[in-house]
């Protein structure tokens, strides 16, 4: 990497724009950049970082503390633009930190966010963007260079003031700084990923070792007295014999629970036995009384049933008679159903000779047969007649519907005329509604236009109201914090200037005899300055930055959620102003236009509503009058064609009527002839119908009454024939005996039922067991059913106990497997266990394999330092005439791990001793080769990029002529590798030895650079 041009502008202690030409000075290899304290020798190396990385080294990048310079004019931003070549590319970056600029309108400032620019330069297109993202140019910059920040300010930068330190710390010291410089994150985070995985591991074998326990604890619940006698398990959870105390307990357990079941068995058997004689005892003495009760429950049944045989022989006798009947009930129903026959026939004709007129009351039936038949054929006579009738009747039906049709077509013609002499008004009136329907659906999509703008300008100005209230809270709490971060700022530079007025009695405290002075490099501190009352430590200092710091951030957070806020009441405010209102804006801060109130627009948009719903209800007719004057057009039309037919009905009818008139005459006369006296042909012929079917049904009924008498004679000869035979001396006398099939069957039952009572009594005396258990003594069945239910409660009490032990036996079991179900899962589990602890415990620098008790971390930052150690010798021996020679230790001191020595050997005496001893100048010249040696293993790990340019910052006072001149020499000897050297300082024997040199000139306006290449 080398670096070409740096331009300054507004940063730090330079107020205008500073060129710095990196070419012309790194021409001679080696310059000086040099200049009165506090004129910004360093602050040019501060824009190179800041150009590169986006922020300037760590120890000057405070909380609050501005890029900006305070002697730069408000309208001239601050920029830093650095051309170099980098990867084989040549670059050009630009980067504006966030700064606060002048309103473009109104007074006051705003912050500027802070910007970057990278471009890059082609032969053929020249320069040309490449991209304006912040994390784009960061990530493109740290790939091409290789480095972090905190690896550049260490190798480009050479701080000797760090290095310095690093000769004289301590082994932990030194690995934080060498962790920074070469990224060891990822060995410290396999160490802690070890020891994550033991911490898994371990939870895992103690989550099993948990289960087995639980487990164990659930055998002894199933166990119940048997667990009580085996030894309890004394081992905890992550203990190794843990596994094998639960099988070895469970096994006990179990063979103590085989040994009660066999026991439960053995009661079982002695139950069933005792359950089985006291069951069959009560069986015998049931069947006992069973056969006792059934012999007396014989003997009262035997008395009853002869108590009973009266009543069996009236019964037979009465059924045996009723059967008798029973051959004469046909004969009887016979004659019942002739006599009824006779009865209606007579009846019949009675009624029939009562319509018959008096001289035809006894004539018989050829008599009204013969007159029946003459009046037949003068019926059929009169049916031409009632053809030229019903044609009459039709002729005036016709005329009346004739004389309605008239009056109907007389009241369409007139109500037709009515309605058409108001047809041109109607007509003008429903096109008047047509026009006025479609002016307010114009109306109403106009308003539509300007509703929806209307809403959202109160849409937006409630945002408005609401968002002022936020942004009165926002400035409240900006000023709040603002003051909060004032007192933290003040609180911290006063604790920072007391402690600076007592540095020296804190540097004081460090000093040790023999030791060289950091400040002087004197090993005799003759009068070391002591605390003064009110001495500020470090943390007392470092805890006031800190609350400044939070302080600083919570404004910044404060000021950015109020900027946020006022743009988004600025956003709605303006939404909220119509165009003309927008317009109207004089413009003048001085007197604010506060735009429209909420209630003025919600007024507007209701007033806007209601006018759209309006004119949509008017325009919402246009189809209905369009439809309306489309049917009256329809209907004018239709009673025109109206008026027009019944005039043409009219004219018809006339014509009709007469040819009516005309045939109605030529049939009056027919038909006059005919009816005679009675009032029409079909009068007359019904009167015939009805004397036709009197004589008719006359003849009939005197017919039908002559046989059923003969057949009632009959009847009579039947029924006392067979009265006679069945044995009855009169038909009265069998029909007195007879009975239905009812009460035979009744009858039936009653003597079946004694003859089937009186056969098992018999059955039951002949039993034998019966007679024989009568003879014996009363059974007592309620004794052998007590004997018998205390047999079959023991029975049960031993079935239960010997479930449960079966039950525990297959729980004990079952438990047992899952016991050792968990042990064989816990095996694998318990080996990967104990191989992670072991690489955790080496990792880790614990375990008793690890001999120098040294971290993962430490041991590959003690090969790093190895080769670090050997590159600063080779420049170390040059600078120190071969005396001093950088070797690194690995040896531990007190209780403190190893791995992080660092020793110097002197060839002057062959001692190797801690480089805490070494004067100040030598300490100077051994951090310089140190750091030069850094820089050449970090260049080495950052994939070999090449480092052309490097920065030396002070140091050089502390040394002598022939020291000074030795280490000039070793770095003007980088020259060899095309590298330029820049060394930052102020001490004037270096601008004699360097001709090329860069001054930064302190001045009232600020800071500037000058050239002297001569």
């Amino acid at each position: 990497m080398r670096l070409h041009r740096l331009s300054i502008t507004a940063f730090g202690p330079f107020g205008t724009t500073q060129e710095v030409d990196f070419d012309a000075l790194s021409s001679a290899g080696l310059f000086l950049l040099h200049g009165p304290t506090g004129a910004g020798k360093t602050s040019v190396l501060d824009a190179v970082c800041f150009a590169l990385y986006g922020a300037v080294p760590g120890a000057r990048q405070s909380p609050g503390a501005s890029l900006r310079s305070d002697h730069a004019p408000v309208d001239l931003p601050t920029e830093v633009q650095l051309e170099l070549t980098v990867g084989g590319r040549r670059l050009e970056v630009t980067r504006s930190p966030a700064q606060p600029r002048p309103k473009k309108r109104g007074d006051g400032f705003t912050v500027e966010k802070a910007q970057s620019r990278l471009r890059g330069y082609d032969p053929e297109r020249g320069w040309h963007a490449l991209s304006k993202s912040h994390q784009e140019i960061g990530e493109e910059l740290t790939q091409l260079i290789g480095m972090s920040r905190d690896q550049f300010c260490q190798v480009v930068l050479l701080p000797q003031g760090d290095f310095a330190r690093f000769l004289r710390s301590d082994a932990e010291a030194r690995g934080k700084l060498l962790g920074r410089l070469f990224d060891t994150r990822r060995f410290a985070a396999v160490e802690e990923r070890l020891a994550e995985l033991r911490r898994g591991a371990e939870a895992k074998v103690t989550a099993a070792d948990e289960r087995i326990l639980a487990l164990a604890q659930r055998i002894a619940q199933a166990a119940g007295p048997a667990g009580a006698e085996a030894t309890p398990i004394a081992a905890r959870p992550g203990e190794p014999g843990l596994a094998e105390a639960v099988l070895e307990w469970a096994a006990i357990a179990r063979s103590t629970a085989r040994e009660r079941l066999d026991i439960a068995h053995r009661v079982v058997a002695w139950a069933e036995g005792r359950q089985r004689e006291a069951r069959d005892a009560l069986d015998a003495v049931r069947e006992l009384a069973r056969l006792q009760q059934r012999y007396e429950e014989t003997r009262r049944r035997s008395a009853a049933l002869e108590e009973r045989r009266p009543e069996h022989d009236r019964c037979k006798e009465e059924l045996d008679r009723a059967r008798k009947a029973d051959r004469v009930a046909p004969a009887l129903e016979l004659r019942e159903e002739a006599e009824r026959a006779h009865r209606r026939a007579a009846d019949a004709l009675g009624r029939a000779r009562v319509q018959l007129p008096p001289d035809l009351a006894d004539a018989g039936p050829e008599q009204l047969a013969e007159l029946e038949r003459r009046f037949r054929q003068e019926l059929g006579g009169l049916e031409s007649a009632r053809r030229a009738e019903a044609r009459s009747t039709g002729i005036d039906e016709e005329r009346d519907r004739l004389e309605r049709e008239s009056r109907a077509d007389d009241a369409t013609v007139r109500d037709t005329e009515v309605w058409l002499a108001g047809w041109d008004t109607v007509h003008a009136g429903l096109r008047e509604s047509i026009a006025t329907a479609q002016e307010a659906a114009t109306h109403a999509e106009q308003l539509a236009g300007l509703l929806a703008p209307a809403r959202r300008r109160l849409e937006a100005a409630r945002r408005r109201d609401t968002l002022a209230a936020e942004l009165r809270t926002a400035r409240e709490e900006l000023a709040g914090a603002r003051e909060r971060a004032l007192a933290a700022h003040e609180t911290w530079l006063g604790l920072r200037e007391r402690r600076l007025r007592d540095i020296a009695a804190e540097l004081a405290a460090g000093l040790v005899d023999g030791a060289p002075c950091t400040v002087c490099g004197s090993a005799e501190h003759p009068a070391p300055a002591t605390e003064g009352d009110g001495h500020v430590d470090r943390a007392t200092e470092e805890a006031a930055l800190a609350a400044h710091r939070d302080a600083e951030e919570t404004r910044t957070r404060v000021e950015q959620a109020l900027g946020l806020v006022r743009e988004r009441h600025a956003t709605a405010d303006a939404e909220a102003r119509d165009e003309q209102a927008r317009d109207a804006e004089t413009g003048d801060p001085a007197v604010p236009d506060p735009g429209p109130s909420v209630d003025e627009l919600r007024d507007a948009v209701d007033r806007l509503t209601a006018e759209h719903a309006e004119a949509h209800r008017l325009a919402a007719g246009t189809h209905a009058a369009r439809e309306a004057l489309d049917a009256a057009e329809r209907e004018h039309a239709g009673r025109l064609e109206l008026r027009q037919e019944a005039e043409r009905r009219a004219a018809a009818r006339t014509s009709r009527r007469e040819a009516l008139d005309r045939e109605q005459a030529a049939l009056y006369d027919e038909l006059t002839a005919v009816r005679g006296e009675s009032g029409s042909v079909a009068a007359y012929a019904d009167r015939l119908t009805r004397r036709v079917e009197l004589l008719a049904d006359a003849a009939e009924a005197v017919r039908a009454e002559q046989d059923a008498a003969h057949r009632r004679k009959e009847a009579d000869d039947r029924l006392s024939d067979a009265a006679f035979r069945a044995g009855f001396d009169t038909p009265e006398a069998a029909a007195a005996t007879l009975l239905d099939a009812s009460a035979q069957r009744d009858l039936q039952h009653r003597i079946d039922a004694w003859q089937a009572e009186a056969a098992a009594v018999a059955d039951r005396r002949a039993e034998r067991d019966a007679r024989e258990a009568a003879e014996q003594p009363a059974a007592r069945p309620s004794a052998a059913q007590g004997e018998f239910e205390t047999a079959e409660w023991l029975l049960r009490d031993a079935s239960s106990a010997l479930a449960a032990a079966d039950e525990r036996c297959d729980e004990l079991t079952r438990l047992s497997r899952q016991a050792a179900e968990e042990v064989r899962r816990l095996g694998p589990v318990r080996q990967e266990y104990e191989r992670i602890a072991r690489l955790a415990g080496l990792a880790a620098g614990t375990s008793a394999d690890n001999e120098r008790k040294m971290r993962l971390e430490a041991y590959v930052l003690a090969a790093r330092l190895e080769q670090v150690a050997a590159a600063a010798t080779a420049r170390l021996q040059r600078m120190s005439s071969g005396r001093y020679t950088l070797v690194h230790s690995d040896a531990r001191t007190g209780g403190r791990r190893a791995g992080l020595g660092l020793h110097v050997v002197d060839a002057w005496t062959g001692s190797e001793r801690d480089t805490a001893t070494l004067s100040g100048g030598e300490t100077f010249f051994a951090s310089l080769a140190l750091a030069l040696g850094l820089a050449d293993v970090v260049t080495e790990e950052a994939c070999g990029v090449r480092l052309d340019t490097l920065f030396i910052d002070e140091g050089f006072g502390s040394l002598d002529d022939q020291t000074l001149d030795e280490v000039l020499d070793v770095l003007d000897s980088l020259r060899e590798r095309d590298r330029s050297v820049g060394i930052v300082s102020h001490v004037a024997d270096l601008r004699r030895r360097i001709p090329a040199r860069l001054e930064v000139v302190k001045e009232r306006q600020g800071s500037s650079v000058r050239h002297r290449l001569v």
